[in-house]
């Protein structure tokens, strides 16, 4: 028989399945308790409520484990490509040779974006944030793809749309960081592959091709690998819920780029560098700000340290560490920001007070490193996140459309006025 959980509301008792995951997780199924009690749970913030059942991404905060499709992150990231990773996520499996191929001569086919895209720059304002610019870009791809607007798609033309979506990303977040700069866009070039590609339109040259560092393309690959999903976080929850309504897959992905630009979300590495720079703005006492950090009536703390869900470590962050290691080593980058970040570093892995609290350096604190020494600005910290989770929102979307799940509908406790009478406005 299989395993329930019983409910007791006054003299009444209640039979709820329980339903155990793959990797044995369990979870009371609460779907039909409003039609048979007419009670509902609260749970705000969704921090116990499960809303999908999904294949995708398992994640194990406790012992630090996080798969794709089965597979550890740790093997993805040293042995794999963004793309494959992409596919697998998208697809379900690990393509063989002759599909990885196809899949990235499509993508390569589809990276440019149609001209008029270049007059929405021409509207946003100088200085505009690069996320408001790529929420705004990726929705407005739905108006050049028309087709992606009918309802019924076959699964051809829904994979069309996803081909397009990851291809033209790239270029338009290199269309960002270029015309911050107020520098002529860089067009795609189909010789290269998907991130040596981006790293060429994004600091490479109109007149010629530049020489992109295997050690630099090598660490995008990982740090994008790293970040393409993440179970069902804020941004990822978003794209489900707004495809729930039929949404066109551009608007669904366009509402998780606005729901991770915020700090709490994917702005993270951002203000890993930020406080790095308020460090250094004060003279680099590293020690000042770790007594801050220890100091229970202080309001600082320290930034890309311990993680939410992560509670002994971070499994990204181990990898990231050695690609920051290799990246800051090949490009001999000399900047007091990153010395102070590299003592931080020394800091949380030795320091008693953070070992035995487990605030070790996350993937925020690496990623934000690795960026600044490659030369991103802090703003576009996150649109390189979403670059990144762009798969795994795709392939979240695809499997919810894939399961007809139904249109998302929270619920909630009223706990406004009740039975006010209307008065003339001149009586108030």
């Amino acid at each position: 028989m299989s395993e329930t959980a019983q409910l007791k509301i006054g003299d009444k008792t209640y039979e709820l399945p329980v339903i155990e995951g793959t990797e044995g997780e369990k979870a009371i199924d609460i779907s039909k308790l409003r039609d048979q009690s007419g009670f509902v749970t609260l749970d705000i913030g969704y921090k116990n409520t499960g809303a999908t059942k999904s294949a995708i991404t398992f994640l194990d905060g406790e012992v630090g484990i996080l798969k794709y499709r089965g597979y550890p992150i740790e093997q993805l990231a040293e042995q794999s490509t963004f793309i494959e990773v992409a596919y697998l996520l998208i697809y379900g499996n690990l393509p063989t040779e002759e599909q990885l191929k196809a899949f990235e001569y499509e993508i390569s086919h589809h990276t440019l974006v149609h001209e008029d895209m270049k007059k929405f720059f021409d509207g946003f304002p100088s200085g505009s944030h690069p996320m408001g610019q790529l929420s705004s870009l990726i929705g407005a791809l739905a108006a050049f793809n028309p087709a992606s607007l009918k309802q019924g798609l076959t699964a051809e033309e829904v994979n069309l749309e996803i081909i397009k979506l990851i291809a033209k990303m790239s270029t338009l977040v290199s269309w960002i960081y270029k015309k911050s700069l107020g520098h002529p866009v860089i067009y795609p070039r189909n010789k290269f592959d998907y991130v040596t590609n981006f790293m060429h339109m994004t600091f490479g040259q109109r007149t010629e091709d530049i020489e992109i560092d295997p050690v630099v393309v090598s660490a995008m690959n990982k740090l994008l690998i790293l970040h393409a999903d993440h179970e069902q976080n804020c941004s990822t929850s978003t794209v489900r819920i707004v495809g729930s309504s039929d949404a066109n897959l551009y608007a669904s992905i366009s509402a998780g780029i606005s729901a991770l630009w915020g700090p709490l979300h994917g702005g993270a590495n951002q203000a890993v560098v930020e406080m790095l720079q308020k460090i250094k703005e004060d003279g680099g006492d590293v020690d000042k700000w770790v007594a801050k950090a220890k100091d229970k009536n202080d309001s600082f703390r320290l930034m890309g340290f311990g993680h939410r869900v992560y509670k002994n470590f971070d499994p990204r962050a181990k990898i990231i560490k050695k690609a920051c290691d290799d990246i800051l080593e090949k490009l001999g980058v000399q900047d007091e920001t990153l010395d102070i970040a590299k003592k931080l570093e020394e800091v949380a892995l030795s320091d008693p007070y953070f070992v035995e609290r487990k605030l070790y350096p996350n993937v925020d604190f690496y990623s934000g490193i690795i960026y600044t020494a490659l030369g991103f600005p802090t703003e576009m910290f996150t649109v390189l996140f979403a670059l990144g989770r762009l798969p795994g929102w795709i392939a979240q979307w695809k499997e919810m459309k894939t399961n007809k799940e139904p249109i998302g509908r929270p619920r909630q406790i009223y706990v406004g006025e009740v039975n006010r009478e209307y008065t003339d406005i001149k009586s108030r």
